[in-house]
């Protein structure tokens, strides 16, 4: 049966009006959802409050990653690391080429013990909940005693599958099919009814797993019923949305960073890593350096979703690598949560503010929320909707005369040091391969790779020397975790150190926030550029289309080697 070539109707010739294409970026934080003539995405959290039946299991999604019980041995390590990272700054020098000092947390401590609250106002009191389900950013005004479960359906940058209530893959996409069809109706104001009028672009992640995307290309064709899609890998929408036609993206999330080498919108897939960290990971290192020195607001807990917004807000305000700051500062900040009044609190920072960031490049004081993995793009089953895959090629290619052992299941998942990544036994099928879920390739368990070590690795497992002299000289930051002030220029000082002597010629550039805009948003702004662009008209799949061909018309169509 021979593919369809897109149906050469009038639309064949005309551009698509770019108001009726819906772009959407889905996040493990946040979700952002806005038409491609938009100038910024409605940017709601990620997540959907669920009315418990009575004697119904209780399940709330935390709105951070949670941290590990505190046990002597973390604790040690913890503090062994903030100790390096702090001895590291004291032997950096301030621009006026004076010495850094650090200011002692006891010292800091001593001041904010005696800090006491100052009440501002009587506050309000909680909002009325009439629904049974609440998404998005309403979540935070529903009072905790309440009987509501919570589901955030990403966790880590991909699906957030577990054996609890609402941890099935059918309960993860009727989560997205309500928050996201409840913004598109009542945030971009456009009736359900109407999408059958309308595009979409769905920006996945760089390692995906191919299952996935089938049942994401049919919640959108098929139950939120656009009239067309196609889906874009997140590096290269964040190509697009900076204007640079190739570099090595890094994008730092709430829970992961993943780096990628793209080259003219094709990401390649030897050089795809994530890690398992990322803002809120960073925000979690902040927090317990904030108790160490006696934080002010004795009643903080990680699991009242205020009091993680609270913290998140810390992080975004205070936190920076810059070294001219050195010192206790003083700071202020309040405590306004519905049913209790507005306090204003009062608090002496030091190097807290600049070593929770650095935790990114000294990864043992990311073990405050557990061990963490590194994946790289591994090997995906067969699906009888696509009989041409990577395995079809394998089994007739006269490259694969003999039998292939890592077909075997149990070898799919290889350990590898960080010196020496295992090889893919398959980088000579231009088939994307993928990973299988929760348990891909990983690093020596719990060795997770620092960020500048992670770049270093990525560009390295680039196929040419020319694609590695092109990708030292434009790498580009993204997401929402490098809002810090100064960590692209800390990153850069990293990476100079520690480039091979052979690419030292060439002009290092770190991009961070292109064209001014907010680097959150740079990979939804990119896949709407793609969007409008000529060249995308091949790209766009229909209801029939799907319906018809399944998976094999994403082979033919998808912006990216299936």
């Amino acid at each position: 049966m021979s593919m369809p070539s897109h149906d050469a109707g009038p639309e064949q010739f005309h551009q698509f009006p770019s108001n009726r294409i819906i772009v959407i970026h889905p996040g493990s934080l946040y979700v952002r959802i806005g038409r491609a003539s938009d100038l910024l995405p409605v940017k709601q959290l990620h997540c959907i409050a669920r009315k418990r039946r009575p004697g119904g299991k209780i399940y709330r999604d935390p709105f951070v990653p949670p941290s590990v019980p505190k046990t002597k041995e973390l604790i040690e390590e913890l503090e062994e690391c903030r100790l390096q990272i702090s001895h590291t700054l004291q032997s950096c020098m301030q621009s006026n080429g004076a010495r850094r000092y650090a200011t002692p947390p006891q010292q800091i401590a001593a001041f904010n013990r005696r800090s006491l609250p100052e009440t501002v106002s009587d506050g309000e009191p909680w909002a009325q909940v009439e629904c049974d389900i609440v998404v998005g950013d309403l979540v935070l005004d529903i009072d905790p005693d309440l009987p509501f479960n919570i589901h955030f359906p990403y966790r880590r940058g991909d699906f957030n599958i577990h054996s609890e209530v609402g941890g099935s893959i059918s309960s993860v996409l009727n989560d997205l099919y309500i928050i996201w069809s409840s913004i598109i109706e009542h945030k971009l104001g456009i009736p359900l009814i109407e999408l059958i009028k309308y595009r979409c672009v769905l920006l996945i992640p760089d390692l995906y797993s191919r299952g996935h995307l089938k049942y994401l290309m049919s919640l959108l064709l098929k139950d939120l019923g656009f009239g067309h899609c196609f889906l874009v890998q997140e590096s290269v929408g964040a190509t697009f949305g900076a204007g640079i036609g190739s570099a090595c993206v890094v994008d730092i999330g709430d829970q992961k960073t993943a780096i990628s080498c793209v080259e003219d919108g094709i990401s390649h897939k030897t050089t795809r890593l994530r890690m398992d960290y990322g803002a809120g990971d960073v925000c979690q290192a902040l927090s317990w350096m904030f108790h160490k020195s006696a934080f002010p607001y004795k009643n903080w807990n990680e699991n009242i979703p205020r009091d993680v917004v609270l913290m998140r807000n810390l992080y975004e305000n205070f936190c920076h690598v810059n070294l001219d700051v050195c010192g206790p500062l003083e700071k202020s900040f309040l405590v306004d949560h519905p049913g209790d009044i507005v306090n204003k609190y009062t608090l002496q920072v030091g190097d807290e503010c600049i070593i929770s960031p650095l935790s990114m490049f000294y990864t043992d004081l990311l073990k405050i929320t557990g061990l963490k993995a590194t994946k790289i793009q591994n090997r995906q089953p067969s699906d009888p909707e696509d009989p041409f895959d990577a395995e079809f090629l394998r089994e007739t290619g006269r490259k694969r005369e003999t039998a292939d052992p890592s077909a075997n299941e149990s070898q799919q998942f290889e350990a590898v040091n960080e010196s020496q990544l295992a090889t893919n036994p398959d980088e000579d099928i231009v088939v994307d391969t993928l990973e299988v879920g929760p348990g891909d390739a990983v690093f020596a368990p719990g060795q997770v790779l620092a960020l500048d070590a992670a770049i270093l690795q990525s560009i390295d497992r680039a196929s040419s020397e020319e694609l590695k002299r092109k990708m030292y000289s434009s790498i580009l930051i993204v997401g929402g975790g490098v809002k810090i002030h100064g960590l692209s220029m800390w990153l850069q000082n990293r990476l100079a150190l520690q480039i091979p002597y052979a690419y030292k010629t060439e002009q290092l550039e770190i991009v961070t926030s292109p064209k001014d805009i907010d680097p959150a948003s740079t990979v939804w702004k990119g896949a709407a550029v793609m969007s409008c662009l000529e060249s995308a008209m091949e790209l766009w799949i229909n209801q029939t289309e799907w319906n018809k061909f399944g998976l094999r018309i994403l082979r033919e169509r998808a912006p990216f080697i299936w």
